[in-house]
């Protein structure tokens, strides 16, 4: 007998209370029951190993918190899952909540090291064929915007998510998969790249669509291309997404959007559900110069948002003269919560920022009217010259 076999046999005696001897006796005695017992006990003596190596890293991090660079939100997120252990709460929802986390791993690893590099999302049906005037635009599409330095991103299927990967190629392509029964398989101009993550939740995978896109481009489709419409117009509703440029593109002559644009400004704009001014967050062509167009401009000049406190920061990418600040004031003031829209440099709180060198506008912004800050931000991009200095649109 080998020295881990009267090791494990040991342990297990005093596991069982069972006398080393007659257990020995029994298991050089029984070979079946050494299967048995092997399969049965070595299973947690793994667990058991797993835990130990896992309870060594959680000591080791928390020793390491003080001086880590995000420290804070690290604490935050243990001290969640520690509250949590400590409810009564189904194993199912602990399924959920680590593929979830196991989904958001897999993305935040893929898309930091492309996190300074603008990314479009293509959107549109998986039915459509290679065949069509539709897949022919969506690769032109793609095609255009990442010969101008933007990233695209698909849902990784067919049709126009295809169109879209093929467009823009592999090297600058994303595929965000999720596997359903029937008509979702990588398509083969993402299959196999390192970009091509497989999520399990259509949440979490939403959550990166969005989250790392600068601008939305929707093709027609089906119902989930119209969840991804009107999610979309939701989140840059009501803030939690944007403000970037959302088009809607279809073929020459095509009445898809158009009909749904009519749907939106009689049952929504008419009776008053959505302000009159929402439909601004939208632009509809079946012209992809003008999609281009609406992409390229809405970078000319503005950069990004943020809030610092209750204060609403507007980075331009090149700064704008007092006149062009005063004809903001006199058309914009109705979106203002109080005082007026004013130039500053970063504040004190945005000092170390990557974009702390970008002039800015602040105003304490209503966060109601985003339809109006769409024609805010276009005013802008109007007011500007862009010169051959300023960096490309593509640069977060």
């Amino acid at each position: 007998m080998k020295n881990h076999e009267i090791s494990f046999l040991f342990s297990l005696s005093l596991f069982l209370t069972i006398p080393l001897p007659l257990l020995l006796a029994i298991w050089l005695d029984n070979p079946r029951l050494q299967g048995e017992l092997l399969n049965k006990i070595m299973l947690p003596s793994d667990n058991a190993i797993a835990l130990e190596s896992l309870q060594a890293d959680l000591v080791e991090l928390i020793n390491q918190l003080p001086n880590l660079k995000h420290g804070k939100w690290i604490q935050r997120a243990l001290a969640v899952l520690v509250r949590l252990a400590g409810e009564e709460i189904d194993r199912l929802d602990w399924k959920i909540l680590s593929a979830a986390l196991q989904d958001m791993e897999r993305g935040f690893k893929i898309f930091y090291p492309y996190r300074h590099v603008r990314k479009v999302t293509i959107f549109g049906s998986a039915r459509i064929s290679p065949d069509t005037l539709e897949y022919r635009m969506a690769v032109d599409f793609a095609r255009y915007v990442t010969q101008h330095g933007f990233m695209v991103m698909t849902g990784a299927g067919g049709g126009i998510m295809q169109a879209g990967n093929e467009g823009a190629g592999a090297e600058k392509s994303f595929g965000l998969n999720i596997a359903l029964p029937y008509e979702q398989g990588a398509n083969p101009f993402i299959a196999g790249d390192p970009k091509l993550i497989d999520f399990k939740y259509f949440f979490t995978r939403k959550l990166f669509m969005l989250r790392e896109s600068d601008a939305i481009a929707l093709f027609p489709g089906g119902f989930g291309t119209q969840d991804e419409a009107l999610e979309c117009l939701t989140l840059c509703q009501t803030g939690r997404y944007g403000p970037v440029p959302m088009i809607l593109i279809d073929r020459p002559g095509g009445s898809y959007w158009q009909d749904w644009d009519a749907y939106i400004r009689q049952h929504l704009v008419e009776p008053g559900l959505v302000s009159p001014e929402d439909p601004c967050l939208y632009r509809i062509t079946d012209n992809l110069d003008v999609a281009y167009e609406t992409i390229d401009r809405f970078y000319q000049v503005y950069h990004s948002t943020r809030y610092v406190s209750d204060k609403f920061v507007i980075r331009l990418k090149q700064e704008l003269s007092d006149a062009d600040v005063e004809q903001l004031n006199a058309d914009f003031s109705d979106i203002l919560v109080k005082g007026r829209i004013e130039k500053t440099q970063a504040l004190p709180e945005e000092v170390g920022d990557e974009t702390e060198a970008l002039p800015r506008l602040v105003l304490y912004f209503n966060q109601r009217d985003f339809g109006r800050l769409y024609q805010m931000i276009a005013a802008i991009n109007q007011l500007g010259t862009p010169s051959p200095t300023v960096e490309h649109p593509e640069r977060k």
